[in-house]
């Protein structure tokens, strides 16, 4: 098992990560794609969509659609009265990845390994790499995959 180094934010952002957790499962989203944390409120249904869409909200003027990473990774629905949303920008949409809770960004040294052969292939298909990381897998989401999975299907 590697150890992991946690440096100083102002780093590169090559391998800095916003740490989530969704499930119980740490992940890890590339710095460079979040925009934001904040607490989605007022989220409008959007009907027909894709269950993975939670719907549809007004944040400071902008129109963000809600993905629910819980519904997207197989996990049952949270029953947390407050939810935590990453802002995440894709080919010029405003997305807001629903999580459970946010941790910290950390700078990792160490390689990216690759995702462990027995890894659920839905999760394999949005997951880039892994990094052991405080006795536990810390597993780096493919923010764009896991978002054309679901604009694939708002498209369809």
């Amino acid at each position: 098992m590697s150890q992991h180094n946690v440096h100083d934010v102002r780093t590169s952002a090559a391998n800095q990560y916003v740490t989530v957790r969704i499930g119980g499962q740490r992940f890890g989203l590339p710095i460079a794609a979040v925009h934001e944390v904040f607490v989605p409120e007022q989220v409008t249904r959007v009907p027909l969509a894709p269950k993975e869409v939670e719907g549809v909200l007004n944040l400071r003027g902008r129109i963000v659609t809600t993905i629910d990473l819980r519904q997207l990774l197989g996990f049952p629905p949270s029953d947390a009265k407050e939810k935590m949303a990453v802002g995440i920008e894709y080919k010029s949409e405003s997305f807001g990845l629903i999580i459970d809770e946010v941790g910290e960004v950390m700078h990792l040294e160490e390689a990216l390994e690759p995702c462990p052969p027995n890894l659920d292939p839905r999760w394999a298909e949005i997951v880039k790499g892994v990094y052991h990381v405080s006795g536990e897998l810390m597993l780096i989401l493919d923010v764009e995959a896991a978002l054309a999975r679901v604009t694939v299907a708002l498209a369809a």
